[in-house]
């Protein structure tokens, strides 16, 4: 069980909990990254992060995250968080397809796992919860990235890229970020966004958002006048914030960061750029949670959950959701030895620098 999880620290999060251990009140703030199917690598992780772990806080904790990173903290905001996170995972998983997978067939299925996990009457608990601020990014498109024409579309994509080539501040520049907030928290959105449009969630977009913020171009439709957002279509917030990067600094706290991998990719388009990769400055706040080498190693095909699963798996359905569902009960693996390691003090010996 020790070996399964990887504690990765930046040097502020390594020295205060060298310290002091890491207790519920020292996170401001958990991170939720894009990925799709990977996250249910970390189903178990999370539910004990946000089921047990951070249950047990008092005071009030921002959550940012973008597509599958922001449904997953949907998740974590409902009143039992355990649940929730099972319903998503649940039907995450019973999505089907057959050939040709047509855009449409593709926001169908969305749909239908934003009314499995996140049914109307769970909004007021999201809006209202306690403890947690959910927090997530849309895009606003222009040009040919609001189109769904294929051409258009691509134009718009194959511009952004090339835009990106030249580095990720023009590149973010080149986008309207628009964040969706808990209209009680502002600090986050002022401290780490500077320049992006925010808008407070409410009980007609709080859905929509969700939905926006997971519509990966091309795979699906973008989601078009978003109650309180103004007018535009709206798209994948992982497009600029594919791994969510903190604010810097973070005034003193821990940034927790359930990953499935053991680096942060900034944006969409950095995937298959190892320099892009944030650096250790990027993340001096940050204890990144990841599954170890040797525990991804265990699974089946040696690997987590992916989205190319389904294209692996065409015609086998069946052999698909054996192996997403032993990924998703292997990961209370993860979950048992991170609270293993808060409670017994043993996070201090388990700790490793972020390279």
């Amino acid at each position: 069980m020790k070996n399964s999880l990887l504690f990765l620290a930046g040097s502020r999060a390594h020295a205060r909990i060298r310290e002091k251990g890491l207790g519920p009140e020292d996170v401001r703030l958990v991170l939720g990254a894009s990925g799709a199917a990977k996250w249910l690598g970390i189903h178990g992780l999370d539910a004990a992060v946000f089921g047990h772990f951070l249950a047990r806080r008092t005071t009030p904790l921002p959550l940012f995250g973008t597509s599958i990173g922001a449904w997953k903290l949907a998740a974590a905001a409902r009143r039992d968080a355990q649940a929730a996170f099972d319903f998503l995972a649940d039907a995450y998983i019973h999505q089907y397809y057959k050939k040709p997978v047509r855009r449409k067939d593709v926001d169908q299925e969305a749909l239908r796992i934003v009314d499995a996990f996140l049914p109307r009457s769970a909004i007021e608990e999201i809006l209202s919860h306690p403890l947690f601020r959910l927090h997530l990014s849309v895009i606003r498109c222009r040009g040919g990235l609001a189109s769904e024409n294929p051409l258009a579309l691509g134009w718009g994509l194959g511009l952004a890229y090339a835009v990106n080539l030249k580095g990720r501040i023009p590149y973010v520049r080149r986008f309207d970020r628009v964040i969706f907030h808990d209209g009680r928290e502002h600090s986050l959105v002022q401290g780490a966004f500077g320049g992006a449009e925010a808008v407070p969630f409410s009980p007609e977009n709080l859905r929509p958002a969700l939905l926006a913020t997971g519509s990966i171009p091309f795979l699906m439709s973008g989601v078009s006048e978003i109650p309180g957002a103004g007018s535009g279509v709206f798209r994948d917030g992982g497009l600029v914030d594919y791994h969510p990067l903190p604010p810097q600094p973070l005034d003193g706290g821990i940034v927790l960061y359930p990953h499935f991998y053991p680096e942060v990719t900034p944006g969409w388009f950095d995937k298959k750029m190892p320099r892009r990769r944030a650096s250790s400055m990027d993340l001096a706040d940050v204890l990144l949670l990841a599954p170890s080498p040797e525990f991804v190693a265990s699974l089946p095909y040696g690997r987590i959950p992916d989205r190319k699963d389904f294209s692996r798996f065409e015609g086998d359905d069946a052999g698909r959701l054996r192996f997403w569902k032993k990924a998703v009960a292997e990961s209370r693996r993860l979950g048992d030895a991170f609270l293993e390691a808060v409670e017994t003090g043993g996070i201090r010996d388990c700790l490793r620098p972020l390279p």
